[in-house]
């Protein structure tokens, strides 16, 4: 009896014939055309809606700076022709250096008179009201100025105890009563007063008093007790006493208040 012979082909076995091998090879080629497809569709699918939302109709109208702004609340759109402002500080303009150090002194300045006209209010109020103390019509005699040429100096109200009208002028100048009266006090030394003179007058049934001081040495021609008349020659100028140089000292008391000479005198003697 002859030997049959059966040949069998596994799954696993690989078919290495030219079909098979034709086959494989299409397969991959098919299958690289259909992963790009993919591809490409998903990048439409992406690109197209935003391109297309960007670009808009063709025909539409520019976009302003304004809708800009709206848009992006964000964003920030300066016109081309806007110029820098000048810088405002402490109530003043200026655009250089030079003009903010001028206006500093002029405002400084201005502080300072401010300041001086201030305290010079306040001084003239701390002095007695001499409304209604012309006690005699002007360039009658009855007061007279006590110094005939002088140049006006420091009057009372200074805050360091100053309770007279400096007059100044050279030593040796003549001094006169202003009113008549009785010499009271006659010194070679009173106080800070210096060589000094002190007269009480009755003037229209007002009594003054009128002091003197700062007078050379040996120059007092009257003595207490004794009786002037207005515009007699009691002294000379000097730079004695509490003096920072030559010039008399006159003071005027009403009532034993400190009343400015300066215009007192003006009031009553013109």
């Amino acid at each position: 009896m002859p030997e049959t012979t059966i040949e069998t082909k596994t799954a696993a076995t690989p078919d290495r014939s030219p079909a098979g091998s034709r086959a494989a090879g299409l397969v991959r080629p098919v299958r690289t055309v259909a992963i790009l497809g993919a591809v490409g569709a998903l990048v439409a699918a992406i690109a197209l809606p935003a391109f297309a939302s960007a670009s808009g109709p063709a025909t539409a109208a520019p976009v302003t700076t304004e809708q800009l702004a709206a848009d992006n609340a964000q964003s920030i759109v300066v016109a081309s022709e806007a110029t820098q402002a000048p810088s405002a500080r402490e109530q003043f303009t200026a655009t250089t250096p030079d003009e903010i150090e001028k206006r500093k002194a002029e405002e400084a300045a201005a502080a300072r008179a401010a300041a001086a006209a201030a305290a010079a209010t306040v001084a003239s109020a701390s002095r007695p009201s001499i409304a209604g103390l012309a006690l005699v019509a002007p360039g009658s005699g009855a007061v007279r100025y006590p110094v005939t040429s002088f140049t006006p100096g420091e009057g009372p109200g200074s805050g360091r105890g100053h309770e007279g009208w400096d007059m100044i002028a050279p030593e040796g100048t003549p001094i006169y009563a202003a009113a008549a009266g009785t010499v009271t006090a006659s010194a070679e030394s009173i106080g800070g007063y210096g060589v000094s003179i002190m007269i009480m007058s009755n003037i229209n049934g007002t009594m003054v008093e009128t002091r003197y001081g700062h007078m050379v040495y040996g120059s007092r021609m009257v003595q207490a007790g004794e009786q002037v008349s207005a515009g007699q020659l009691i002294g000379l100028v000097g730079n004695t006493g509490n003096s920072y140089g030559s010039h008399l000292h006159f003071e005027v008391r009403i009532g034993g208040s400190v009343i400015d000479p300066e215009p007192w005198l003006a009031a009553n003697a013109g």
